[in-house]
């Protein structure tokens, strides 16, 4: 299959261009132009063979067309700008999301692709304390969860009109080797491993961590799927290990038991992120129906495989 992948090196981004490498696809990955990250998608210091890095700004996709000749497969659109929990807040930057999102899809027509996926968010559900499946009502309470919905109402409709698969993939707490260096886990890991002390917020609420292979892996399946997504309705949770979620301090204590027991943790110093305190208690049993696809990577086994890294 030849796959067109953008936000191709962000941490998730990366994983799923790797799986479908090494499950050998040709993947074209758009890139930022003097993208600083594009070394996470070299082997040895060069390009994988199967590998077409394209440098466009998400706003210019059009531009893919000029680009790319030979019909493609499967837009996977991973693409954001302001994930970051400092412009998750900041409405212009999340429409701006929206417009590049629509803009993907009818690109993504004009090279012929069958299947447009997009990178969700379980902040489009906002705040809820059960356990939350597709059906869940969403009520987001960021900007940026609210733009990640939007999407799934309009690039659903536009899809429909150019005869495109749609899938709509939720994504949850993901971690793993090569996470940004201030996320939770990552944070933990390097100031207990340092003897350091970790400042956090309560850390009550319930969790769930999804491993960035298992995600990759994940996305990869669903791009390779030989039936129909939206037939089984366009969303699809993607989350860890059901039963590991728990309350978050939990997992913070099991890193830290990890870590040795060195350093320390003070609770309910900081305030939560940009969506608040919630509650994250995934269902990922459809994904498991329609595709067979399960986590295979225990938290404990996960936080082991990165402390091997550090």
């Amino acid at each position: 299959m030849r796959i067109v992948a953008t936000g191709a090196t962000s941490f998730v981004g990366a994983g799923a261009v790797r799986e479908l490498l090494r499950r050998g696809h040709e993947v074209c990955a758009v890139l930022r132009e003097h993208s600083v990250k594009a070394d996470r998608l070299k082997e040895n210091g060069v390009f994988p063979e199967r590998l077409t890095v394209l440098e466009a700004d998400l706003g210019e996709l059009s531009r893919l067309t000029e680009w790319i000749e030979e019909p493609c497969d499967v837009f996977l659109h991973m693409g954001w700008r302001g994930a970051g929990s400092g412009d998750r807040g900041k409405e212009e930057i999340q429409r701006e999301s929206v417009r590049d999102a629509l803009g993907a899809v009818r690109t993504a027509a004009l090279l012929g692709c069958k299947r447009f996926l997009f990178t969700g968010s379980q902040a489009e559900y906002g705040v809820h304390d059960c356990l939350t499946d597709e059906e869940t009502p969403c009520r987001p309470t960021s900007f940026y969860g609210e733009a990640k919905l939007a999407v799934l109402r309009e690039a659903k409709e536009l899809c429909r009109l150019h005869s495109m698969d749609y899938g709509h993939i939720r994504i949850f707490s993901v971690y793993g080797p090569g996470d940004h260096p201030w996320s939770l886990v990552s944070s933990c890991l390097g100031t207990f491993s340092e003897g350091g002390r970790m400042e956090l917020s309560a850390c009550t609420q319930k969790w769930n961590f999804l491993y960035i292979d298992d995600a990759a892996r994940a996305l990869a399946d669903l791009t390779e799927f030989e039936g129909t997504l939206s037939d089984f309705g366009c969303v699809y949770n993607l989350a860890g290990p059901m039963d590991e979620t728990g309350p978050l301090r939990g997992f913070v204590e099991q890193m830290y038991e990890l870590c040795g027991r060195k350093g320390s943790m003070a609770y309910g110093l900081c305030p939560p992120n940009a969506e608040g305190a919630v509650n994250l208690i995934p269902d990922i049993r459809k994904l498991w129906k329609v595709t067979g696809w399960e986590p295979k990577i225990r938290f404990e086994q996960g936080i082991r495989n990165m402390l091997r890294k550090l």
